[in-house]
């Protein structure tokens, strides 16, 4: 847990910031807001979180959020009946989806970069032959409240977060945790040891798949229909992941920590936003996190080796 004191620093002092500019930031309403808004990017970041410290990558995730709620919105047609039926679809084709990139990454043996751009690639022309690149179909309004209603002061999308945020602890804690760590950080040393490295590499897979769909149903029920709702997600989603100390070549890092490279992430985009600097400018700051703290672990990991002997 002490490693993952610089990120929750971080973000501390990105909140004081942002409430320096705007004191209403912390009363109830206000943040509550801002962690809706922060959900469906937390929610992608857990996901990715199990996919990188098992030692892999996924980029499907963005494409996968637009290609499930344009098939939302195409099959529900804003008919309150399919709503549930449609969301169970949902659930399954994310679990499917990332079913296939760990059965490619870990029995194909293709590269899981290659393996989950190809599967972004796939959907992203699906998506836009389907559409011809503008979707059609409505959510209904059930489906809606799930990424704008509330229960009572407290919003859905934050009940969910926090329903996924301790599944992902007590997954993390559990024996497929350690083993999942134990895999990206020496799968050779795993596999010796009993791990079946093939078989949580896909279980991680899947995990992701089911994070892009529940993030799908948040953004979807947020923002409505758009055939870019999940564009660049993958990049946020890994730069989060990255802000939050996680281990890019895997092995190393904490699921909360992740989570909390998330919030950071969308603070800082908050804090910009409350400056007037323009959001064309988010993916260079997505770039300079992700370099950097790339070069900073590079620079460490010998030196804790080293310590280590």
């Amino acid at each position: 847990m002490r490693r993952a004191l610089p990120i929750f620093v971080v973000l501390a002092g990105l909140l004081v910031a942002i409430a320096v500019i705007n004191p209403y930031f912390l009363e109830p309403p206000a943040f509550l807001a801002f962690v809706k808004r922060a959900a469906p990017l937390v929610i992608l970041a857990a996901g990715q979180y199990f996919v990188i410290v098992s030692g892999e990558y996924d980029l499907s995730v963005g494409s996968l959020v637009t290609a499930e709620v344009v098939i939302a919105a195409r099959l529900i047609d804003g008919s309150a009946e399919a709503t549930w039926p449609v969301l169970a679809l949902l659930i399954g084709l994310g679990l499917l989806a990332g079913l296939v990139n760990g059965v490619v990454t870990t029995m194909l043996r293709v590269p899981s970069f290659i393996a989950t751009l190809g599967m972004l690639l796939i959907l992203s022309g699906a998506v836009f032959l389907w559409t011809g690149g503008a979707p059609r179909g409505a959510l209904s309004s059930q489906f809606r409240e799930l990424g704008r209603g509330s229960l009572g002061p407290v919003p859905w999308s934050v009940l969910i977060l926090v329903v996924a945020g301790a599944m992902a602890m007590l997954a993390m804690r559990a024996d497929f945790g350690r083993t999942l760590v134990a895999a990206g950080d020496n799968d050779r040393a795993a596999a010796l040891s009993g791990v079946r490295v093939a078989r949580v590499r896909t279980v991680a897979f899947m995990i992701s798949g089911l994070s892009a769909a529940v993030a799908a149903i948040l953004l979807g029920g947020f923002a409505g229909v758009s055939a870019q709702v999940g564009a660049g997600l993958e990049f946020q989603a890994i730069t989060a992941v990255v802000l939050g100390g996680v281990a890019l070549g895997g092995g190393r890092g904490s699921v909360v920590a992740a989570m909390a490279g998330a919030f950071t992430l969308e603070a800082l985009f908050t804090l910009l936003n409350l400056y007037g600097i323009s959001g064309a400018l988010e993916p260079a700051v997505q770039g300079v996190i992700i370099i950097a703290a790339v070069a900073l672990g590079a620079v460490s990991l010998p030196r804790r080796r080293a310590a280590a002997t």
